[in-house]
């Protein structure tokens, strides 16, 4: 090794994972989906490496994953590369769906960043017509529009997912996370003082509270 000393940013820790392993990272033009599971095998390849600590690699490898050319690269059909570049699992619809909600939650923040750095954004007007007894809004409810009620429906009720046990909380478990709109199928990678880190379907890793993990389907009894 030319040099002992660690790594200070991401930037640093993503720019010597596309030299060190070059089939599988990249710094520019598009980016290859990884294999499920591969802070585990970085971590091995790198446990003699002192200028990389696992902290600074797993959250280099989630800055990675949450990018938007990585983000574009998951598309249903591709498949996912391990550090040598070979082919691995192939990427699934609800992994593409997922890719596609984190990319418009993204650049919405972005747009969100750039707003705040000009004007404030105007309010849209109120395109509800005004009644015509002094230009107030009408008070009564149109056909088809919420009059404050709800209609109750006979749904089946549904079982909630099971929480997780401690015996639960260990690498390898087969868990969901909502994040967003629908729950996502992740594995846990490591279990921390200050959460738990899980890796998802479509191959970013993610810190949450244990209280927001359940037990996979597959892993119940």
């Amino acid at each position: 090794m030319e040099s002992s000393q660690k790594f200070s940013n991401s930037k640093e820790v993503i720019a010597f994972l596309a030299e060190t392993f070059p089939k599988c990272f990249s710094l520019e033009g598009e980016a290859r989906p990884l294999k499920i599971g591969i802070f585990q095998d970085l971590a091995e390849r790198l446990q003699e490496d002192e200028r990389v600590s696992k902290t600074l690699l797993r959250s280099s490898l989630r800055h990675y994953t949450n990018s938007w050319r990585y983000l574009y690269s998951i598309k249903k059909g591709n498949h996912r590369v391990d550090l040598d570049g070979n082919q691995d699992a192939a990427i699934e619809q609800e992994h593409e769906d997922h890719a596609k909600q984190q990319l418009e939650e993204s650049k919405a923040k972005a747009a969100e960043k750039r707003k705040a750095a000009g004007k404030p954004p105007r309010k849209k007007p109120d395109s509800r017509p005004a009644a015509k007894n002094g230009g107030e809004r009408q008070a009564k409810s149109a056909p088809g529009r919420y009059n404050g009620t709800k209609s109750k429906t006979n749904r089946p009720t549904k079982v909630p997912p099971a929480k997780l046990t401690d015996a639960d909380l260990t690498t390898g478990t087969a868990v969901t996370v909502k994040l967003g709109k629908a729950p996502m199928h992740a594995v846990i990678t490591e279990v921390a003082k200050d959460g738990v880190h899980v890796q998802l379907d479509t191959g970013m890793v993610v810190k949450v509270n244990p209280e927001a993990l359940r037990l996979a389907r597959s892993k119940r009894s």
